[in-house]
């Protein structure tokens, strides 16, 4: 019989054997199947059930966990009593079969084979016995076979017992073997680590190994005799005792800790300690204490923690340690609610990164948080999310204080950095929240408000308020309604006339968007760019703007000759300026329709141009490449100088409407409107006014000087037929007439 003790090598071993053996007899179980079947009588048949029944129970017993059930001495026991079943059942098979020698002989092997690979010789012996046995009572049913050839069946059957309890004898041998070594192999193993100690039941070192003096610095003999407590620091003492407790509680446990032990100089190192329970062994009578020094992994632990809780490019906190912060103010301070947190995030940063490198876009955030820094209080707390994601955290500080500490950090936003020979110019987006909430819902409320401040135009701030909820989603419903009107084609070009403000001639159009929406019906584009800006549409939808303008003008120069001269003028977003592939757009547009790259216009926000000067200047000097003309529009309302000015490649100015809506009638807007056109004429340039509504404005913008004008005066927004019948009208106040009729 087997111990009641088994290691993992003999229970994985047994559990092989099994199932190769549980296999074997559902195979051998099938041909019973089949010879009962073919060959014994109609009468014999009501058996094929039963055994088919047997098949499947054997191959069934493949997929046990017999591993884990052979630990178990109970299981063994049953199992070495189904093998003496076995051999009564295949002796009953024998006895019925016509030719049941023959089955009966091979079986008998198979079972005993089997056996020898589990079971000792005894049991072998024992099953042999039984098989010569089962042989010898079928002889009387055989009528054929010779006594020569009894004898020599009976002498090979007793030479396979005496082969497999050999067998079973040397295997036995070969386990007794190799469990030794492994137990040798393993007392070495744990005797192995840089100092190893033995400590009895009372915590007295017994025996400590020579490695001890090199780690401790205390010789061996100054060791034997100490109790294990006066080298422990006393912060560690009383837990080092509840393990040791534990340790001994059960032989042969093996368990970990760590510690610090004390060395001669005073100084105290941490050591990995790992104990093994060798009480239930008469060599010891000890617990097998290994050492290791891990004073180089703690202080690696140590820098990994702060890089955990670190931004590596800024110094400062991340996500985690804000997090952790976040939730200690919100439970110091939940009676009065006085938290607030600021969600920054840098517009467009992504485009710095495509354009200038990775490397800039780093130095960019690092000056960056520089500058948020030095904007805040001493105690408050500045993190970096992640990407190009900041957040604030501050206390006892109300919204009004919120909004003005937000107002400073957009201004410090907005200064130029210089990155690799750029000046560039970026803005922020702030969303700001407060209240007595989880910290969780504060930060969901601070990037609601963050992302209402990107689409009201971004380098704002919003304060959070509970109807931005519903905002995002009318949003996600309107990106969804987009994707489907691109597709669906529900969007629409419009055209407003362009005209020389001395003969009225209408020399171009500006192509204006549309949206006619399923269920909202038409849509300005007020209701939509702002939103297709943020998420990204912008682009494929300025794209398609493009190329229906290109072609519509191609179509009007092929339909109406007094579309010869006309110019076709199409706005760009910022995404589409600062989009890589623009130049390229463009160019398919104009060579898909046919059309001469003069008479295309491409109108640029003079406040796009300053967020990066100089990849402005390379932008348009590739689209100035291809032939087409260029225009600042809304120009006056941003930030540019005489000198950026100079050095951009445009051929025109849009003067804004705001300058003109008093231009009849106050002297300090006919006064800029003078100095626009002087500047133009001066650096060559065209000048054209925007929203020329009435006769009063457009007198005086003639008298200053201005070349073109577009607005309600001239004609509205219409579509292709409306600029058909204006170019068919000529010139002069019918142009004007027919224009306040169109749609």
């Amino acid at each position: 019989m087997q111990s009641a003790e088994f290691d993992d090598h003999t229970a994985e071993y047994w559990a092989r054997q099994i199932r190769i053996g549980s296999a074997i007899a559902a195979g051998v179980s099938l041909l019973g199947c089949v010879r009962v079947a073919v060959a014994w009588g109609p009468g014999a048949r009501w058996l094929i059930p039963l055994v088919v029944c047997a098949i499947l129970g054997q191959v069934g017993a493949v997929f046990l966990p017999w591993a884990r059930m052979m630990r178990n001495l109970r299981f063994r026991n049953w199992l070495l009593t189904w093998w003496f079943v076995v051999l009564p059942l295949l002796f009953l098979f024998s006895y019925i079969d016509d030719d049941g020698l023959i089955i009966y002989l091979p079986g008998v092997a198979l079972i005993l084979v089997a056996a020898a690979s589990l079971y000792g010789p005894r049991v072998v012996v024992a099953l042999g016995g039984l098989s010569l046995a089962g042989f010898l009572a079928l002889l009387p049913a055989v009528t054929s076979t010779s006594a020569v050839s009894v004898v020599s069946l009976a002498a090979i059957m007793s030479c396979l017992v005496a082969l497999n309890s050999m067998h079973a004898h040397n295997r036995r041998q070969l386990d007794t073997r190799r469990k030794a070594a492994e137990h040798r192999t393993e007392m070495l193993l744990e005797a192995a680590s840089d100092a190893v100690f033995a400590i009895d039941a009372e915590g007295v070192v017994r025996y400590a190994s020579p490695s001890a003096q090199r780690i401790l610095g205390l010789r061996t003999d100054q060791l034997s005799g100490t109790a294990a407590s006066t080298l422990t620091h006393p912060e560690e003492l009383e837990s080092l005792r509840e393990w040791l407790a534990g340790l001994w509680r059960t032989p042969g446990e093996t368990s970990r800790t760590e510690a610090r032990l004390r060395r001669p100089d005073g100084t105290w190192m941490h050591l990995d300690v790992i104990g093994t329970n060798r009480v239930d062994d008469p060599a010891l009578r000890a617990a097998v204490i290994s050492l290791r020094d891990i004073g180089r992994r703690k202080e690696l632990e140590d820098e990994l923690s702060k890089q955990a809780f670190t931004d590596s490019l800024t110094g400062l906190p991340n996500r985690a340690l804000f997090r952790d912060r976040l939730e200690q103010a919100v439970a110091r301070r939940r009676s009065d609610g006085r938290v607030t947190v600021l969600l920054i995030d840098l517009d467009d940063f992504k485009l710095v990164n495509d354009n200038l490198g990775h490397s800039a876009g780093d130095k960019l955030l690092s000056t960056l948080a520089g500058r948020l820094r030095a904007e805040m209080r001493p105690g408050d707390t500045l993190a970096r999310l992640g990407g190009d994601e900041f957040a604030i955290l501050v206390e006892d500080l109300d919204l009004d204080g919120a909004a003005a500490l937000a107002e400073r950090l957009l201004a410090a936003g907005r200064e130029q950095v210089r990155l690799d020979s750029r000046d560039v110019s970026c803005s922020l987006s702030i969303g700001v929240a407060g209240g007595d909430m989880p910290a969780e819902q504060l930060l969901r409320n601070a990037d609601l408000a963050m992302y209402a401040a990107k689409r009201g135009g971004r380098n704002a701030y919003e304060l959070f308020s509970p109807s931005m909820s519903r905002s995002v989603l009318e949003e996600a419903q309107q990106r969804v309604d987009m994707e489907r009107g691109l597709e669906q084609k529900q969007f629409i070009v419009l055209y407003q006339p362009v005209v020389d403000m001395e003969t009225e001639r209408v020399t171009g159009v500006e192509a204006l968007v549309r949206w006619h929406h399923p269920e909202d019906g038409l849509l300005s584009p007020n209701q939509f760019i702002a939103n297709a800006e943020a998420n990204g549409l912008i682009v494929p939808l300025g794209r398609w703007v493009l190329r229906e303008a290109c072609e519509q003008l191609a179509r009007w120069r092929r339909e109406t000759p007094d579309a010869a001269g006309l110019v076709m003028n199409v706005n760009l977003s910022a995404r589409q300026f600062q989009y890589a592939g623009l130049v390229d757009d463009v160019a398919a547009a104009l060579r898909d329709a046919g059309i001469p790259a003069g008479s295309l216009t491409l109108e640029i926000t003079e406040s796009m141009l300053m967020v990066d000067i100089d990849g402005a200047i390379e932008t348009l000097g590739a689209l100035r490449g291809l032939g087409v003309r260029l225009a600042i529009d809304d120009f006056g309302t941003g930030y540019s100088s005489l000198n950026y000015l100079k050095q951009l490649p445009v051929d025109i100015i849009k003067i804004d409407r705001t300058f003109v809506e008093q231009v009849d009638t106050d002297a300090e807007d006919v006064a800029l409107i003078d100095a626009v056109v002087n500047l133009g004429q001066a650096l060559r340039l065209q000048t054209v006014a925007e929203g020329i509504e009435t006769d009063g404005q457009w007198a005086m913008l003639r008298e200053i000087g201005c070349d073109q004008g577009q607005g309600y005066l001239f004609g509205r927004p219409g579509d292709a037929a409306s600029v058909t019948g204006l170019l068919a009208r000529g010139t002069g106040t019918a142009n004007r007439v027919g224009a306040t009729t169109s749609a």
